[in-house]
């Protein structure tokens, strides 16, 4: 028997606030992209340039002593970080104006063996402003051809109300969380955008699985209006969109106070991720679905013509 979290007797009228449910999104959408113009985004290392430096402390690293060390030596805005172990210790340095580029390593290198001489260095790298902004590029590229494909998709799978309601709620969705690293000042790397990337699969399976419920609702529920079998569909898969998203929680929460600094960054995108893409796909791919004007004509079957139907019975 499979397993119910709710037992749901009456159908919820979710589609009742779908105009408050729009204009507080067109509000969180307008506050994201002011942010976006004025503050910007907190772009980390991978996107503007700097250094990384690799070191090793055979006995321990105090990530806070090291911390302390580079800020005493004006190394305050420096990212510190295990690496693997607790013995591997990640620095992550912005390019500076008063110190070359290619010396920013010895010299951190330098302050750290001063104080403890049994510091070893592993690696040092240096990302350039042009692979940054390649990055940059390239990044924006893929999210641009993912929504693109996603539109396609949808049209050709469901109906093209339902691919513009899809691709809307995608949009709002990435437009928020970018909204919320750029109020908050959170740092924007290439793990961030890889769970952007992740967050947008998240939402677009939430929308799939509502739409192909209400394409199959609109062919099977003879009487009522196109609000009222959306609402149907919609507290038909709510046991579905409950479940997996406390799941997905519960893995992000565990890599949000546990998975380290790292991945800090990515935990953020996709926690915040999955609440803003179950509430997208009830309220802005299905509301809007519903403002194009979706009917039960529009998601019939096309009747196939008999070969031979046509023809003029034998006498």
């Amino acid at each position: 028997m499979a397993f119910q979290l709710l037992r749901i007797k009456e159908t919820i009228k979710f589609m009742k606030l779908r105009v408050p449910a729009m204009v507080f999104s067109a509000v969180l959408v307008l506050a994201s992209i002011t942010s976006l113009a004025i503050n910007q985004l907190n772009w980390g290392l991978d996107f503007t340039g700097g250094t990384v430096v690799q070191v090793q402390y055979p006995s321990g690293a105090d990530l806070d002593g090291v911390r302390k060390e580079l800020s005493d030596a004006s190394f305050a805005d420096a990212v510190v970080q295990n690496f693997g172990s607790s013995q591997d210790v990640l620095i992550r340095i912005a390019p500076r104006d008063d110190i070359k580029a290619e010396t920013i390593g010895d010299t951190v290198y330098k302050v750290l063996q001063d104080a403890d001489a049994s510091v070893i260095l592993q690696r040092v790298e240096f990302v350039g402003p042009t692979v940054g902004q390649e990055l940059t590029e390239q990044g924006g590229l893929a999210m641009l051809v993912a929504l693109i494909c996603i539109l396609i998709y949808v049209a050709m799978r469901f109906e093209y109300r339902f691919a513009l309601g899809s691709v809307a709620a995608l949009m709002h969705d990435v437009l928020i969380t970018l909204g919320l690293f750029s109020v908050l000042q959170l740092e924007f790397d290439l793990t961030v955008l890889a769970a952007l990337l992740a967050v947008i699969g998240y939402s677009l399976n939430d929308t799939i699985v509502v739409s192909d419920r209400i394409r199959e609702n609109f062919r099977k529920v003879r009487k009522g209006t196109p609000e009222e079998i959306i609402n149907i569909s919609l507290t038909q898969t709510l046991n579905r969109t409950i479940i997996t998203s406390l799941t997905t929680i519960l893995v992000l929460l565990a890599l949000f106070f546990k998975g380290g600094a790292l991945i800090h960054g990515f935990a953020t995108a996709l926690l915040f991720g999955v609440f803003i893409g179950t509430y997208s796909s009830v309220y802005i791919a299905s509301a809007v679905a519903l403002a194009l004007g979706i009917s039960k004509e529009d998601l019939m079957q096309p009747e196939v013509e008999k070969e031979g139907e046509d023809l003029e019975p034998l006498l």
